[in-house]
């Protein structure tokens, strides 16, 4: 930049005007400078460079520049630095999304994200970030992906890569394609921190909206914060005051709430152990401040992460009392968090009794200095909220609502009304503080709150008489104006029930109303008006007064007043009342539909923070998953019990327990989502690769074998099955001359429940040159499965590869062959019977020139666990066999009639089991191997 003394001294010319009319000229000057050596044309790089940072430079200085852009785009194909650099820095700062000139540079900047200039990639990173709209990014995206996946990328090109995809994606989802989940997920395992961090952000944003197809980031989350906390597998540059990486740490353990906690009981251990470490290194609190900062940041993420795991009571326990240490910590951060934390504990608590005891400190909160303080303590109040402590809460947030600031006071309205709803055991105080909440709220007060409370005393006849007796004496007072709008609405349906007590007769009521007209808003006044045809035909006696009131109003220059004055007056001189009693019957209850004071509270915080895995709340507002994403989503939350037993009227006014249903409905044909479709699940059987069968058959019998095998890795398998439990151990070496990095595998189960497969071991992420993992399964069988579980086997060598095989666990492994003589056979064979206990398939080969021979058919049968009894069926041809299957909950007898028609290739498989399924599930197997037969060739 000093190179360009032009630049320099114009800079200085600007720098040194004493007036803005001064430095206006300057600029103007040359402006038209620029302008007329753009227009004579002939500038070699250099120059345009120069004017182009004229340009950018009086840009920045808030002038408006609207020439020049087309030489700046012209700078990008450069291929000096320099003048790329401007160039971009330009394009960036001239062109929006939605510039006509974009699309020009479309071509330059996939040129440079082509590039082997590590810079060029960089500066073109930058420029589709900044710039980031959807026509640059669908043209792009791909390219970005590649630097981001690519082998021969830097360290800082793949940060850069990874930053430009999250940036993308929060503009435009439907960039990011569902295809590329388990590449990204693998670059978890980069060695560079740095890629990690980034990679890691990207993960986060998309697990969130996609979480079937980002499942996979689970594990890697686990292994790598396990290998940075326990094993401190971390370069020194990333160590922050002694504390590895807390902001990787962070992240790990908010990705791992994104989802429910592992079924796999090595995984629950990896982390058990992590966070294990994680509370120990906390113990001691350091001097110093960084330090102290970092170590809490982590602290506070794995305590919410225990709490979401919710697995150990005692430790719930422990972290309680630890958080009722930390609200009365001296640091407003400290403060805060621990207040967050207490509240997700109380949406996911069993009890809320640990909680209860810090109950004064946190009513404290509410007069804390500080704003999010307060805020943070009035949503743990509002989660901690049950009808033990309901009225000392209520009553406390009422006293601190005449006081709190002005930013809050709106929310905390809505939660005092909902828990005055929700956890009222006496109707009388429902009224009495719902009543007084809305006298000492003011301006601050819903719509939804008075409307609200309206629905409820329509719905209960219980409320209806106190409603009307305790609203007519605010209405004798000072009183705003939303405790008038519900006072004429009760007093108007529901003032006959008071009007023979002292005090509230006809004229009494009538006069309450009265003396509001002339204070209160156009609205109330027409909701007065409305009340007083209700007093016409309920109190005859106060008729004259009555319709004085519509002819004053029926010349009310508000044009919504004078005709409903003039409608009015209409019907009540009719000759006769019954068009007059028909209009003002009695209303019917209100449907009771998701409660409009949780909608209002959700629609105000939501999308103002990340989305959690809960909402504000106890843990019966967090008891529904969907309903909880809902409320991250749009708001939207199912309404609560009414008052006192938790019961809610229905529209026939009977009372009915309050169902579970909730707003979801009215969301049916809603895409949350966008338009892409899920990922396809690549480790399912639907995805198994070239040549997988030839190790399954080979394994299909045998205990220990080759699985799969190619020139880069080698999967052996070695099995043993006791009873009802089997161990699968897989051994995965390494053939190739160079190391394979981010190895993952992924075990699907299409036979769950009735296969329980847990891991015991995962494989070494890394395995060198020439090297071995191995990974160890237990398989527990609980009923008959006939789907054999898969493994996807992927890793970096270059390139992603990836496998997916199909494992030998099925039926016939927890089969013990059993003796039976020829009459013991065919009493139980009849004992048993036909129907759903017995299956039978006929078949024949599932191929081309295939045979079956006697004695393979027998090799087969004997695979499959069955001891066979000779002489026991009348034709020598077929073959009988006795086994028992053993499961988990016990074992079951199973009976084998074998018909081979050797001639035709043809099979009829009898089966029979003393318990539903078996023979089905055996039946389908053994259709599957026999159907496959032997080659002719083989024969020979």
């Amino acid at each position: 930049m000093s190179s360009m003394r032009g630049l320099v001294q114009f800079i200085a010319d600007l720098r040194n005007a004493r007036a803005r009319e001064l430095e206006e000229k300057r600029v103007n000057k040359e402006l038209a400078n620029i302008r007329q050596k753009f227009k004579a044309g002939n500038l070699n790089g250099y120059q345009k460079k120069k004017y182009v940072c004229k340009l950018l430079y009086v840009y920045i200085q808030g002038y408006d520049v609207d020439f020049g852009h087309l030489e700046a785009v012209n700078l990008i194909s450069s291929n000096k630095y320099s003048e790329k650099q401007i160039g971009y820095l330009a394009v960036t700062l001239f062109l929006h999304e939605e510039h006509e000139l974009l699309h020009l540079v479309v071509n330059s900047i996939r040129k440079d994200l082509l590039d082997n200039n590590e810079l060029f990639n960089c500066l073109a990173l930058h420029a589709v970030a900044n710039v980031g709209g959807r026509e640059l990014g669908e043209a792009l995206a791909t390219e970005v992906h590649r630097l981001l996946i690519s082998p021969t990328s830097k360290a800082f090109v793949k940060k850069k890569a990874a930053l430009t995809l999250l940036r993308l994606y929060r503009k435009h989802p439907g960039i990011v394609r569902n295809e590329w989940a388990e590449r990204i997920i693998s670059i978890m395992d980069d060695p560079d921190m740095g890629v990690t961090l980034s990679v890691t952000s990207l993960v986060m944003a998309l697990a969130q909206d996609l979480p079937e197809e980002y499942k996979g980031c689970y594990v890697k989350a686990a292994q790598r914060l396990k290998r940075i906390v326990i094993e401190n597998d971390i370069a020194p540059d990333y160590l922050y005051y002694r504390v590895p990486c807390p902001w990787i740490q962070v992240k790990f353990l908010r990705l791992l709430q994104y989802y429910p906690p592992s079924q796999d009981s090595h995984v629950r251990e990896i982390i058990r152990e992590s966070l294990a470490q994680i509370m120990q290194s906390a113990m001691e609190t350091p001097k110093n401040v960084q330090q102290n900062n970092a170590q809490n940041a982590i602290l506070f993420e794995a305590i919410n992460l225990l709490i979401h795991l919710d697995s150990e009571h005692t430790l719930m326990l422990q972290i309680s009392a630890r958080l009722g240490k930390y609200i009365q910590s001296r640091e407003t951060n400290v403060r805060y968090l621990g207040l967050d934390a207490l509240t997700h504990f109380a949406a996911r608590a069993e009890t809320l009794d640990p909680i209860k005891k810090h109950q004064n400190i946190i009513l404290g909160s509410l007069r804390d200095r500080d704003i999010s303080v307060r805020r943070k303590g009035l949503d743990l109040l509002y989660s901690m909220c049950d009808t033990t402590n309901a009225g000392p809460i209520v009553n406390e947030l009422l006293r601190y609502l005449q006081t709190a600031d002005y930013a809050i006071r709106e929310e905390m309205v809505l939660k005092v009304a909902i828990l005055t709803e929700k956890y009222a055991t006496d109707a009388q105080w429902y009224i009495d503080m719902t009543l007084k909440l809305l006298s000492l709220a003011g301006e601050h007060v819903n719509d939804e709150v008075w409307q609200r409370v309206i629905q409820i005393v329509t719905n209960n006849e219980e409320l209806q008489a106190y409603a009307a007796h305790t609203l007519l004496g605010y209405l004798k007072s000072e009183c705003h104006e939303s405790l008038v709008k519900i006072g004429c609405y009760v007093l108007g349906e529901f003032g006959h029930l008071i009007a023979d007590n002292a005090g509230s007769s006809p004229i009494e009521q009538f006069l309450a109303l009265q003396g509001k007209m002339f204070t209160g808003s156009d609205n109330a006044r027409a909701m007065i008006l409305s009340s007083f045809v209700k007093f016409v035909n309920l109190f005859p006696e106060i008729k004259p007064q009555l319709l004085q009131i519509f002819r004053l109003y029926s010349h009310s220059p508000d044009s919504e007043l004078q005709q409903r004055a003039f409608e009015y007056l209409s019907l009540a001189t009719l000759p006769t009342d019954d068009l007059l009693r028909t209009v003002c019957d009695e209303m019917p209850p209100f449907s009771e539909r998701t409660s409009i004071l949780l909608s209002r509270l959700h629609q105000k915080t939501a999308g103002t923070s990340e989305k959690k895995t809960w909402v504000v709340g106890g843990k019966d507002a967090n008891a529904d998953k969907q309903e909880v994403l809902l409320a991250q989503h749009t708001g939207l939350k199912r309404s609560f019990t009414t008052i006192v037993n938790g019961t809610r009227s229905t529209s026939n006014g009977s009372s009915t327990p309050t169902s579970a249903t909730s707003a979801s409905g009215d969301l049916a044909g809603l895409d949350f989502s966008g338009p892409s479709a899920p990922a396809p699940n690549l480790a399912s059987a639907a995805h198994l690769s070239p040549d997988w069968e030839i190790g399954y058959n080979r394994l299909y019998f045998s205990n220990e074998g080759v699985l799969f095998e190619d020139a880069q890795i080698h999967v052996g398998l070695r099995s043993e099955y006791r009873a009802h439990m089997g161990v699968v151990k897989i051994y995965i070496s390494n053939k190739s001359a160079f190391a394979i990095n981010s190895l993952t595998t992924t075990v699907e189960n299409p036979a769950a429940p009735n296969l329980k497969i847990d891991t015991k071991n995962l494989p070494d992420s890394s395995v060198p040159a020439a090297g071995q993992t191995q990974q160890t399964l237990f398989c527990v069988s609980h009923g008959p499965f006939s789907d054999a579980p898969t493994i996807r086997i992927s890793y970096l060598a270059g390139a992603l590869q990836a496998y997916t095989l199909q494992l030998p666990v099925l039926m016939h492994r927890y089969m013990e062959p059993s003796s039976l003589s020829a009459e013991d056979f065919f009493k139980r064979w009849r004992q048993i019977g036909d129907g759903p206990l017995e299956s039978q398939k006929t078949f024949g080969l599932s191929g081309k020139n295939k045979v079956i021979t006697e004695s393979y058919t027998r090799q087969v049968v004997e695979g499959f666990a069955w001891k066979i009894l000779d002489g026991v069926d009348p034709n020598p041809r077929n073959i009988v066999g006795c086994g028992v299957f053993q499961f988990e909950e016990g074992k079951t007898g199973c009976l084998l009639r074998l018909e081979p028609n050797y001639e035709k290739s043809m099979y009829r498989v009898t089966i029979r089991a003393t318990k539903e399924g078996v023979p089905q599930g055996l039946a389908r197997q053994m259709e599957q191997k026999l159907s496959q037969g032997l080659r002719r060739d083989s024969l020979d």
